[in-house]
């Protein structure tokens, strides 16, 4: 199961006055920090990943306190945004957190015939549908900045679900909602992205996190499919 609280830093009643009367120049300013941030933070999670899938046995037996600081890192980025220096280093602790707690994932699928082709192929299609699903928010007339209650309704949903199943351990139900998470973090690109474009987070970090989190979680679930279906065992 992927990260699935991405909207931590959603405060859209707060800041809409103020992300009404920014600038077109501030906008502009606000969208290029926040790719590039997000930029970086891919760049982090990787190398977290990388450190992590050595680990991969040690960190699958610590799962829950590495969660916890993972979700204490999530939680502290939104009291340390505003301070320079600190900030960047909450944050890019953060992604690189979810790095490591991928390779568990990432080890088990290596070890799965032809798991590197899996793994390549499940990043391939995220940046499609990432890339996709980006290009379509900036050109489409369709304003999707105001589904932030539905979208968490549907998310809320599938945590739900997703908990009912460590449970049951069902596999088909495993497959529904790997295949709900592509579809809802696919719809959830178009939405951060539009907010994006109309700076209506807060930060820059809150806007490329949040983009983050909707890459991480497609990878995650698409990673899951592919090793289910496109394993040679």
């Amino acid at each position: 199961m992927g990260l699935y609280d991405r909207d931590y830093a959603r405060e859209h009643n707060t800041y809409a006055y103020g992300s009404a009367h920014r600038s077109e120049a501030q906008i502009v300013s606000f969208v290029k920090e926040t790719y590039k941030l997000f930029a970086a933070s891919m760049m982090a999670g990787a190398v977290g990943a990388y450190v992590g899938i050595p680990l991969a046995g040690a960190i699958h037996a610590m799962f829950w306190p590495l969660f916890i600081l993972e979700i204490g890192l999530l939680i502290g980025l939104h009291f340390v945004k505003h301070k320079p220096g600190i900030n960047l280093v909450v944050m890019f602790g953060f992604v690189f957190m979810t790095g490591l707690m991928l390779a568990p994932l990432l080890s088990h699928t290596l070890g799965l015939n032809g798991g590197a082709t899996i793994i390549g192929n499940a990043f391939a299609m995220t940046s499609v549908v990432f890339g996709a699903m980006s290009f379509y928010a900036v050109k489409t007339t369709k304003d999707f900045t105001g589904y932030g209650k539905p979208l968490m309704i549907a998310l809320l949903v599938i945590i739900g679900f997703s908990i009912l199943n460590i449970f049951l351990g069902n596999p088909m139900l495993h497959v529904m909602l790997s295949g709900a998470v592509v579809i809802l973090f696919s719809i959830l690109v178009i939405y951060d992205t539009q907010n994006i474009m109309q700076g209506a987070y807060e930060t820059p970090i809150d806007g490329a996190i949040a983009l983050y989190l909707d890459f991480l979680n497609i990878f995650t679930a698409l990673l899951q499919l592919f090793g289910i279906f496109g394993s040679e065992d």
